[in-house]
C-alpha cells in the first residue's frame, strides 16, 4: 500500500483486484523511463532537497494520463477530489502557486486559459480550483495544514490513488492517514511531524516509493479493512516521484504524488 511515508519495496497480489465495490477500467498507461533509481534502497523518512524547478512534471506518458485523470474528474470527481470547510483559502494558493510554476515552463503557456504540452487548451477555473490542478499536471495534490498538535489532509485532488481512498483519509491526521501501514508506528509518526512542522517556504523536499504490481491501473483505491496479500511479484512498477512544499499565505503543506508504472523489462538494468 502507498501512503505519504510508506517506501518498502513490496508486492501485491491478485487480492488486490477486489475493489470493494469500487469498479475498475483497466487502462495501461505506461512510462518508458523514471527520472530516479525507484529501487535504491531508502530507510524513513527518506527525504532531500529538490530543486524548485522539479516540482512539476512533465513525462512520455503526460497525454495519456491527463486524458485519464479528464475522465476521472468527469465520472468520479466525488472519489477523486475533495476539500473540506476552510481549506478553499489553501486549494486557491496552491492554483496561484502551480500557474507561478507552469509559467516558467517552455511547454506550457499560461494566460486565462492554459495550454499544456500535448496542445490542449484548459480554462483556468478560480471557483474550482484543484478540478483545474486536475486538468493541468498529471500530479495529484493532497493539502495539509495544522490543526493543533497534527497535521491533517483538508483538501486532495487524487486520481491515481495507489491502494488507498480519498473518502477514507480525507480529514484525517497524518498518523491516522497511514493506517493500516504496520512500519508506520509512533516513533515514525512523531518524525513525520516534525519534519512537517519543519518544511519552510521556498525549501520544498522530495521522497519516493516503490511497489511491483500485476495490474497497470492507476486508478487503484482500496478501503483500509480490505485483505492484503504480499506474495507475489507483478510485472509492473509503481513508482511515485512524491514533493512537499509550503505555501507561504496559509502554510499548508502540499503533499505532491507523481505517479510512474512501468514495465519490469523497461527498467533500467
Amino acid at each position: 500500500m502507498t501512503r505519504l511515508f510508506a517506501t518498502r519495496i513490496s508486492s501485491f497480489s491478485d487480492a488486490d483486484s477486489v475493489f470493494d465495490g469500487y469498479q475498475r477500467r483497466m487502462t495501461e498507461i505506461l512510462q518508458k523511463t523514471i527520472p530516479y533509481d525507484a529501487l535504491a534502497d531508502v530507510s524513513l523518512p527518506g527525504i532531500g532537497p529538490m530543486d524548485k524547478n522539479d516540482w512539476v512534471l512533465v513525462d512520455d506518458a503526460f497525454a495519456a494520463q491527463m486524458s485519464e485523470r479528464e475522465r476521472l474528474l468527469a465520472e468520479r470527481r466525488e472519489e477523486v477530489v475533495a476539500v473540506t470547510a476552510g481549506a478553499e483559502e489553501a486549494c486557491a494558493e496552491l492554483l496561484d502557486a502551480v500557474l507561478s510554476a507552469l509559467e516558467s515552463r517552455a511547454d506550457y503557456q499560461v494566460g486565462p486559459s492554459v495550454k499544456r504540452p500535448d496542445g490542449r487548451r484548459v480554462v483556468v477555473d478560480e471557483n474550482d480550483p484543484l478540478g483545474t490542478l486536475c486538468k493541468l499536471v498529471q500530479q495529484d495534490f493532497c493539502v495539509l495544514e495544522k490543526r493543533g498538535d497534527e497535521h491533517v489532509m483538508t483538501a486532495a485532488v487524487l486520481c491515481f490513488p495507489a491502494s488507498w481512498t480519498l473518502e477514507e483519509k480525507i480529514g484525517k491526521p497524518l498518523i491516522d492517514i497511514h493506517i493500516p501501514v504496520s512500519e508506520y508506528d509512533a516513533n515514525i509518526a512523531r518524525r513525520v511531524q516534525r519534519l512537517f512542522d519543519g518544511i519552510r517556504v521556498g525549501k520544498p523536499l522530495w521522497r519516493k516509493n516503490a511497489h511491483w504490481y500485476l495490474e497497470p491501473d492507476l486508478f487503484h483505491p482500496r478501503r483500509e479493512n480490505a485483505p492484503r496479500k504480499q506474495e507475489v511479484e507483478g510485472n509492473y512498477l509503481r513508482s511515485e516521484r512524491q514533493s512537499l512544499v509550503r505555501l507561504p499565505k496559509s502554510q499548508a503543506v502540499i503533499f505532491g504524488i507523481h505517479t510512474f508504472v512501468l514495465r519490469r523489462e523497461d527498467l533500467p538494468a
